[in-house]
């Protein structure tokens, strides 16, 4: 089929381009009465597919936290580069196959940065919730992805297209959040903006003031750094 030769280009394309780790979701899932974001369909009406492509960080980003926030900063800015030229090429192999393509902004789930409402501090999407429904982790206290092969140490973009690409052979879906979080709560515990509660939920005001205000911008990543997973 159409579709699957596509899927497979893509898949290439993705994987020669640096990229660790690629999934398709059916938009259809921002549909759920559980996701209380802004939905894919807002920007465009006849997107059938969100297309997630990511890369895990060097370990060594982390690993001089809080000192090393500079080049931590810095690092994530480099696998963004990284996959918005990745991203770019498959939007263009899309459109040459007849559909159409946008690349979601990377930056806006950060709570706060240019990307982001101002007001609500959220971006268009959820590109980690969209992760999930295409299989590639779950969620962690940190509200962060928690992948297999990376934990949370990852940097992620989305495409938003109007081919229908996910595969229909997809098993169930693993738990919303990852079962390790109960017996853990290093991130929680680390947060400097006391920015994460216990019943999993998190003050994007007092995050967004940590890094905006306090850091000048600069990332903070210390519950991604105490995650054992």
């Amino acid at each position: 089929m159409r579709e699957i030769a596509l899927r497979k280009k893509i898949e290439d394309t993705a994987s020669g381009m640096n990229a660790d780790f690629v999934g398709i979701a059916n938009a259809g899932c921002f549909e759920n009465p559980e996701y209380t974001g802004n939905k894919p369909q807002d920007v465009m009406a006849s997107v059938q597919s969100i297309i997630i492509l990511g890369v895990g960080v060097p370990k060594g980003a982390f690993d001089t936290l809080p000192a090393g926030r500079a080049e931590y900063t810095n690092t994530l800015m480099a696998a963004t580069a990284t996959l918005r030229i990745a991203a770019f090429q498959i939007a263009k192999i899309i459109e040459k196959e007849g559909y159409r393509a946008t690349i979601v902004p990377t930056e806006g789930s950060e709570f706060g940065y240019w990307y982001a409402d101002r007001k609500t501090l959220k971006a268009n999407l959820s590109i980690k919730y969209a992760a999930y429904h295409a299989g590639l982790g779950n969620f962690g206290m940190n509200h962060l992805l928690i992948t297999k092969d990376f934990g949370p140490r990852v940097r992620m973009t989305a495409i938003l297209t109007d081919a229908p690409l996910e595969r229909e052979e997809k098993g169930d879906l693993l738990p919303f959040i990852n079962e390790k979080c109960s017996s853990c709560m290093k991130c929680i515990e680390v947060c400097p903006a006391g920015a994460i509660s216990q019943n999993g939920e998190i003050d994007r005001e007092k995050c967004a003031q940590y890094m905006f205000n306090v850091l000048g911008g600069l990332r903070c990543g210390l519950c991604v750094k105490v995650c054992p997973m």
